[in-house]
C-alpha cells in the first residue's frame, strides 16, 4: 500500500476553510485580542469609553490591527510562515505579561536588561501566572498553529494574496484616519508613550534598533582617552586617600528615614554623621543606562552607551594617574565600567562568604583588609556594586532577621501582594542596606588615623512600587515617574578628610545628579583637569581641591 505524506494527511482532514493569508489574519485578531490590553486600556485612560469616543476607539483599534497585519503578512512566506507565527504568539503572550502586570515597556532600554539579566534574576522573574500565561496564550496557541497553519500554494498565488491584502490594509487605514484627522494628530502628537505599548510591532522594532545598536558599538574598538590633562595635585606629606564608592540598586530615596520618609529605615545611618542629599536624579531608569552614565564624562544629556563605551570612564582616570581601583560586584555586573580595572564577583560563594540562599553585600567588606595592606602606599578607590533592593522579589533582599515591617510581600507576583505589603518588603531591603552602609563606614574608621576616609553612596536609579499601575523600573525617562529617577546619596568623612561634612550640610537639599559624579571623583583624589575647571574657584591658598568643591560648585545649577 502506498504511504502519504503526514502533512497532507493532516491538511486533507482539515476543512479547506483557510490559506495562508487568512491564517495569519486570524493570528493577528489573536494576538490583539490576547496581547494588547495594556494597549487598549492605555486608550481608553485617554479616550473613556462613553458614546461620543466610541467611533474613533474603533477606528483606533482597527488601526492598529491594519498595522499590525501588514507586518505579519511582510515577514511570513512560504514554509516559514507557520514557524514565524508560532514564536511570535510567543513572544506576544511574554510581552503582554510584563506589560499588563508590570506596566514595562519593551523598549531598547528593556531589552538590553533582559539581554544581560543572570540566571538568578531570571528565575526570580518566573511566577505561576507568568507560566500559566505563557502556557495558555503562547504554546498552546503556538502548537495549533505549527501543526495546522495551510500549506503555501504556489510563489505566484501567494504573492498576490499577500499583495492584495496589504493593500486592503493599506487603504484601511487611509480610511479609518480621514474622519478623524484632528484627533489621530493629537493621539500622535501628545500621546506617543501609548503606541510603545502595541504589541508585538514596538517590541520588533526595539529589538532592530538595540541590535542596531550593539553592532555599532562593537565595531569600535578604539579607546578615547579622557581628562588627559588631569594633574595630580595632592602634597606629597598627605595621607593617602581610601574612598569606598558604593553604587546601590533599585533604591528611592524617599524610602530613607534620612530623607524624612515616616517609618525608621535608617535607624544605623541616623547614628552616624552624614550627609544625605534628598535631591538627586538618576542618569536613568535602569542599570544598564544610569551605571555607564554616571561614572563617564558624557552626562546624562549627551549620554549614549555607544560613546560611553568608546571613551574612557572615571575609573579608567584614576587608574592611568596611579590610584588603585577595585570594583567588588554583588549584582549583575558592572556594565561595561569596570573593563580595565581589577574586578571581582562576589555574587556566588566563591569569594562572598556570607551567602544564605542569597549572597548578601555585606559579604563584599570581607577581605578588604588584606588588599589594603598590599596597597597602603597607593591612593584607593573601592567600587562596592549592591545587590540592594533589586525587584521584584525584595524580600529576598535581606536576611529574616531585618524583616521589621510585616507582613511583607513573599513573591514577585507583585499584584499578588497589597500595596502595603509591597512598601513593607521593599523597607525591610532598605533597612539592610543601612545596615550594610553603617558597616562601610564602621570599617573605614579603622583606617581613619592612617589614611583620608571617606564614603559615598548613591543609587543607581529608583523603583515603581504600584504608583499610577506601574511596578518596578526601566520606563523610559522621558515619562519615568519620579519613583523611578529619584535616588538617594549618602556621604560620610573621616577625620583627615579635606572634605569637611559641616561645610555642605546647608546644601543637603541643592539639585544634584549623576552627572556631577565624575569631578567629584577627580576632586577627591586632588585630581585637576579642564573637564572640572568650574571647580578651581573654589580653591582655597592652603587646601587642595576636593570634593565638597565640586558639590559646592554643581549644588547651584540644575542638571536635570
Amino acid at each position: 500500500m502506498q504511504s502519504m505524506n503526514p502533512e497532507v494527511i493532516e491538511n486533507t482532514a482539515l476543512p479547506k476553510l483557510l490559506n495562508q493569508t487568512q491564517a495569519i489574519l486570524l493570528v493577528v485578531m489573536f494576538i490583539m485580542l490576547t496581547g494588547n490590553f495594556a494597549l487598549f486600556h492605555g486608550i481608553v485612560h485617554i479616550y473613556p469609553l462613553t458614546v461620543a469616543n466610541i467611533p474613533f476607539l474603533a477606528s483606533l483599534a482597527l488601526f492598529f490591527s491594519a498595522l499590525t497585519a501588514i507586518f505579519f503578512l511582510s515577514i511570513c512566506h512560504g514554509k516559514f510562515t507557520r514557524w514565524i507565527l508560532a514564536l511570535f504568539v510567543i513572544i506576544a503572550s511574554q510581552a503582554a505579561y510584563y506589560m499588563d502586570h508590570l506596566g514595562v515597556i519593551i523598549d531598547t532600554v528593556m531589552i538590553d536588561n533582559i539581554m544581560q539579566t543572570n540566571t538568578n534574576e531570571f528565575a526570580s522573574l518566573i511566577t505561576t501566572s507568568l507560566i500559566v500565561r505563557t502556557l495558555v496564550l503562547g504554546f498552546i496557541p503556538a502548537w495549533f498553529i505549527v501543526k495546522y497553519c495551510p500549506s503555501p500554494t504556489n510563489f505566484k498565488a501567494e504573492f498576490k494574496s499577500r499583495l492584495k491584502t496589504i493593500l486592503f490594509c493599506i487603504v484601511s487605514i487611509v480610511l479609518l484616519v480621514i474622519p478623524f484627522t484632528a484627533d489621530y494628530s493629537s493621539f500622535i502628537r501628545e500621546h506617543k508613550i501609548v503606541r510603545f505599548y502595541a504589541n508585538p510591532t514596538y517590541s520588533v522594532y526595539s529589538a532592530i534598533k538595540y541590535l542596531t545598536e550593539q553592532s555599532k558599538i562593537a565595531s569600535h574598538a578604539v579607546l578615547h582617552k579622557t581628562a588627559e590633562d588631569a594633574v595630580l595635585i595632592d602634597p606629597i606629606t598627605s595621607k593617602k586617600e581610601l574612598i569606598i564608592l558604593v553604587v546601590g540598586e533599585t533604591a528611592r530615596a524617599d524610602r530613607f528615614s534620612l530623607n524624612g520618609y515616616q517609618r525608621d529605615t535608617n535607624p544605623l545611618l541616623s547614628k552616624q554623621n552624614v550627609v544625605s542629599f534628598s535631591n538627586v536624579s538618576s542618569c536613568g531608569t535602569s542599570t544598564g543606562v544610569s551605571v555607564p552614565c554616571m561614572f563617564s564624562s558624557l552626562g546624562r544629556d549627551k549620554y549614549d552607551k555607544e560613546k560611553a563605551l568608546e571613551q574612557e570612564n572615571v575609573l579608567d582616570v584614576l587608574k592611568k594617574n596611579g590610584i588603585e581601583v577595585l570594583w567588588r560586584d554583588n549584582n549583575s555586573d558592572s556594565k561595561g565600567v569596570a573593563t580595565r580595572v581589577k574586578y571581582e564577583d562576589f555574587k556566588s560563594p566563591t569569594l562572598n562568604p556570607v551567602c544564605e540562599g542569597e549572597c548578601r553585600d555585606i559579604g563584599m567588606l570581607s577581605g578588604l583588609d588584606k588588599y589594603i595592606d598590599a596597597h597602603k602606599s597607593q591612593d584607593m578607590m573601592i567600587v562596592l556594586h549592591q545587590m540592594g533592593n533589586h525587584g521584584p522579589e525584595y524580600y529576598r533582599r535581606y536576611p529574616k532577621t531585618f524583616e521589621r515591617f510585616t507582613p511583607a510581600c513573599q513573591t514577585g507576583e507583585l499584584r499578588d501582594c497589597s500595596k502595603q505589603e509591597i512598601d513593607n518588603a521593599y523597607d525591610n531591603a532598605i533597612l539592610y542596606t543601612d545596615y550594610f552602609l553603617s558597616e562601610v563606614i564602621s570599617f573605614l574608621k579603622k583606617y581613619d588615623s592612617t589614611h583620608e576616609t571617606a564614603m559615598l553612596y548613591i543609587a543607581d536609579h529608583g523603583e515603581s512600587l504600584g504608583e499610577h499601575g506601574i511596578y518596578l523600573h526601566a520606563a523610559p525617562y522621558m515619562i519615568a515617574p519620579r519613583e523611578q529617577t529619584h535616588v538617594p546619596a549618602i556621604v560620610w568623612t573621616g577625620k583627615n578628610f579635606d572634605y569637611r561634612l559641616d561645610d555642605i550640610r546647608s546644601y543637603k537639599n541643592h539639585v544634584l545628579s549623576h552627572d556631577d559624579l565624575f569631578c567629584t571623583v577627580l576632586a577627591s583624589y586632588e585630581l585637576d583637569s579642564h573637564m572640572c575647571a568650574a571647580e578651581k574657584y573654589m580653591l582655597s591658598k592652603n587646601i587642595a581641591i576636593k570634593s565638597a568643591a565640586v558639590a559646592n560648585s554643581h549644588l547651584n545649577r540644575n542638571v536635570d
